[in-house]
C-alpha cells in the first residue's frame, strides 16, 4: 500500500513541478536587462542624429526656395527707376515679408551682384552697397545675377524648437510604450513565479501531512519492518527537494520584485523629465511670443498639468488675448478677500478656466497662475501667501 502510494505522490510531484516552473523565457537574463537600456541610449541618439538632420534639411529646402524667390526679385526694367533701389525693394518685399522669417526666425542673406561680376548691388538686407553715383549706370548693371544666397536656421529659432519638440514627443512616447511593455512583461514573470510557489507550498504542505501520517502508521507497525523506513526516508528526500524548490522560487520571486521596482522608478524619472522638458518649453515660448506678460514659474506648471490640450488652447488664447488686446480680454472680477498690498485680477477662459494676473514690474502684465474652478481654493491661498511687491 505504502509503495502504491509513493508512485501516486513521485507522479503528482513530477507533473506540479512541470507545469508549475517558470519557463526559460519567463527569466529575464543580465542581457536583456542590459538591452533595455541599450534601446534607451540608441533612441535618444536617433532623436539628436534626427533632429540635426532635419535642421540641414530644412535649411536645403529652404535655400532653394529663397533662390528661385531671389532670382526673381532681381529681374527689374531699368525704365522704372534706380536699378539698385529696385533690387532691393524687391527682395525685401519677398524675403523680409516671408512668413519663414517673420515666424520661423529664417535668417536669409542673398548675395546680387551687377553684370561686370565686382559690383555688389545687394548684400544682406538691407545694407546697399552700390554707391549713388552709379545709379546713372542702371542698364550696364543688368542683367544682374544672384551669386549667393545664405539661408540657416538657428538652433534658437522657432522653427527648430518646433522639429526638436517634436522629436521630444516622439522620444518620449516610445520610451513610455517600450518601459510599459518591459513592466507587463516582468509582472507576468512575476505572477508565474507567485503561482508556482504557491503551487510548490502547497505541495510542501501536502507531503508533511502525508509524512505524519505514515510516521504515525510505522509507530503503530512493527519497528523492524524496513520497507516503512524506506517509505519515511523516500518521503524525507522528497521534502528537502521541494524545500529546495520553495527556497529557489523564492529567491526568483525576490529578485523580480526588484526589477519590478526599478521599473517603476525608471517610469517615475520618465515622467519627471518629460513634465521639466515641457516647463522649459512652454516658459521659453510664451517669453518669445508675448512681449508684453511676465509668466511666473507656479503659472507654467499650472499650464502643463492641465494635460487636456484644448484646455490649453484655450487658456493660451485667452493669454494672447490679454498680450495683444487688453481691452477685449474677459476680466471677470477683481479678487477680493487677500491682504491689502494685492491687487489681483481674474481672467476667464473655457467657461470654468480661470487665470489669475497682476499689473509686470518690467512688462505691463504678469501671470500669476492658472486654474479652474475644482482648484480655486488651492489657487486663493497661493496668492493669498504671495509677499508684498507681487
Amino acid at each position: 500500500m505504502f509503495a502504491i502510494d509513493r508512485a501516486r505522490m513521485a507522479e503528482n510531484d513530477e507533473t506540479d513541478a512541470t507545469a508549475g516552473a517558470p519557463s526559460a523565457a519567463t527569466r529575464a537574463s543580465p542581457l536583456e536587462r542590459l538591452a533595455s537600456f541599450r534601446f534607451a541610449y540608441g533612441a535618444i541618439f536617433a532623436f539628436l542624429v534626427a533632429y540635426a538632420f532635419s535642421v540641414e534639411g530644412v535649411e536645403r529646402l529652404l535655400f532653394q526656395h529663397f533662390s528661385d524667390v531671389t532670382e526673381v526679385a532681381v529681374r527689374v526694367d531699368p525704365a522704372d527707376g534706380p536699378v539698385a533701389d529696385q533690387i532691393h525693394a524687391r527682395i525685401a518685399e519677398r524675403i523680409a515679408g516671408s512668413r519663414w522669417v517673420r515666424y520661423g526666425d529664417v535668417r536669409v542673406r542673398p548675395l546680387v551682384v551687377a553684370a561686370d561680376g565686382h559690383t555688389a548691388i545687394f548684400a544682406g538686407i538691407p545694407i546697399p552697397l552700390l554707391p549713388r553715383d552709379t545709379e546713372d549706370l542702371g542698364e550696364h548693371l543688368l542683367p544682374a545675377t544672384v551669386a549667393h544666397v545664405d539661408v540657416s536656421v538657428p538652433h534658437n529659432s522657432l522653427l527648430a524648437n518646433l522639429i526638436l519638440v517634436s522629436y521630444a514627443a516622439m522620444l518620449v512616447t516610445v520610451l513610455a510604450v517600450y518601459t510599459r511593455r518591459l513592466t507587463d512583461r516582468e509582472q507576468a514573470a512575476l505572477e508565474a513565479l507567485t503561482l508556482t510557489r504557491d503551487n510548490l507550498a502547497g505541495r510542501a504542505e501536502q507531503i508533511e501531512s502525508e509524512l505524519g501520517s505514515v510516521r504515525q502508521r510505522l509507530g503503530e507497525l512493527e519497528p523492524e519492518n524496513e520497507l516503512y523506513a524506506e517509505e519515511v526516508d523516500v518521503l524525507g528526500e522528497e521534502r528537502s527537494a521541494l524545500e529546495e524548490l520553495l527556497e529557489e522560487a523564492t529567491e526568483d520571486l525576490s529578485s523580480k520584485e526588484a526589477e519590478i521596482e526599478e521599473l517603476r522608478h525608471q517610469v517615475k524619472r520618465t515622467n519627471k523629465g518629460r513634465s521639466s522638458r515641457e516647463d522649459d518649453l512652454l516658459e521659453r515660448r510664451f517669453r518669445t511670443l508675448y512681449k508684453n506678460l511676465e509668466v511666473d514659474e507656479h503659472a507654467i506648471s499650472d499650464l502643463v498639468a492641465l494635460r487636456d490640450e484644448s484646455l490649453k488652447l484655450r487658456a493660451e488664447e485667452a493669454i494672447k488675448r490679454l498680450s495683444d488686446e487688453p481691452e477685449q480680454a474677459v476680466v471677470r472680477r477683481k479678487l477680493g478677500g487677500l491682504p491689502p498690498h494685492l491687487s489681483i485680477f481674474e481672467l476667464a477662459f473655457a467657461g470654468k478656466g480661470r487665470i489669475y494676473y497682476t499689473k509686470g514690474t518690467a512688462r505691463r502684465f504678469r501671470i500669476l497662475s492658472v486654474g479652474a474652478k475644482n482648484t480655486q481654493k488651492a489657487d486663493l491661498d497661493y496668492l493669498a501667501r504671495l509677499p508684498k511687491g507681487t
